[in-house]
């Protein structure tokens, strides 16, 4: 199974891509550089969980690092798109090791204050200072000598964004590969219509951009894919070719309804809103995950 790729620059001003994808989770990180000087970003670590066993490991952040270190990179920045409900974030442990800044959008705050509620977390901060920056609509940074800017893109959850990095966008789980559709928003605080506007917007870019996804579930048993373009989404994304804003959310909501909810969402959201950073040990010397009992729609029975 392919688990590896470089989609290399295609001139001045655009980046190397590093793509991997984890079998565990179906999630792709990504090691965006400036092959100018050598800069480069974090988009999207995993920390790695196995929920049988309640054991974390560091491989998947590790993978990052043992490329970083091989090519001569210096990481410029950790980036979440959004707080993912299917794997754990390693930002925080990428932080420790590469003493990178981290950031996110800044309605993850509208997140944290909806699962300190589902979580009865009292003492839970929902400031955002998790993260040492919070980007809004609108704002740009640097990777090096490539230019990035950011895209409020909500639907699939209230704080997911878009960075657009040269001639690519990182687009989360709002799109998936052309053959497969789009991301569901039936999560807390999702919404079918403001994830059809995210599309749009992101589709509104230049033909030729270079899409890269936060998951490939592998339709018909193909090998792992993660990079599109604008225009082939536009011509064969079976969520959108022909279909109207009425259209795509009435599919949006038929097809969540079918869905189960990610395994590891209970799991995922109390490190997750909270930057990557894992539950303080108790006195024991253990940390311990919270999992509230009925309180999300879409259990699956067999």
């Amino acid at each position: 199974m392919k688990t590896f790729a470089l989609s290399q620059s295609t001139g001045t001003g655009a980046p190397d891509v590093a793509g991997f994808f984890d079998p565990r989770t179906f999630s792709i990180q990504y090691i965006v550089s400036d092959p100018a000087t050598k800069q480069c970003a974090i988009i999207d670590p995993v920390l790695d969980f196995d929920e049988k066993a309640g054991a974390t490991a560091t491989f998947c952040a590790d993978a990052l690092l043992k490329y970083i270190h091989k090519e001569g990179l210096t990481v410029a920045w950790v980036l979440d798109t959004h707080p993912h409900a299917d794997h754990f974030s390693a930002a925080q442990y990428l932080k420790e090791k590469t003493g990178a800044p981290t950031a996110i959008g800044q309605y993850v705050t509208r997140v944290q204050a909806l699962w300190k509620e589902i979580y009865n977390w009292p003492e839970m901060p929902t400031d955002g200072s998790q993260w040492d920056t919070l980007f809004k609509e609108g704002d740009t940074f640097k990777i090096g000598e490539l230019s990035a800017r950011v895209l409020h893109s909500p639907g699939h959850t209230l704080a997911s964004i878009t960075y657009v990095i040269g001639d690519t966008a990182f687009v989360h789980d709002t799109l998936f590969q052309p053959d497969f559709g789009t991301a569901r928003a039936d999560f807390p605080g999702g919404s079918a219509k403001s994830l059809w506007n995210s599309i749009q917007q992101i589709l509104s870019l230049p033909s030729e951009t270079r899409l890269f996804t936060g998951h490939d579930y592998m339709p018909d048993d193909r090998e792992p894919q993660w990079e599109s373009s604008v225009a082939e989404q536009r011509d064969h994304n079976p969520h959108l070719v022909g279909k109207s804003e009425a259209d795509y959310i009435a599919l949006r909501h038929q097809r969540d309804s079918e869905l189960p909810m990610p395994k590891l969402i209970l799991h995922a959201l109390q490190v997750n809103t909270r930057g990557g950073r894992l539950p303080e040990p108790e006195a024991n010397g253990k940390r311990y995950l919270k999992i509230p009992l009925d309180a999300l729609e879409g259990a699956a029975w067999d």
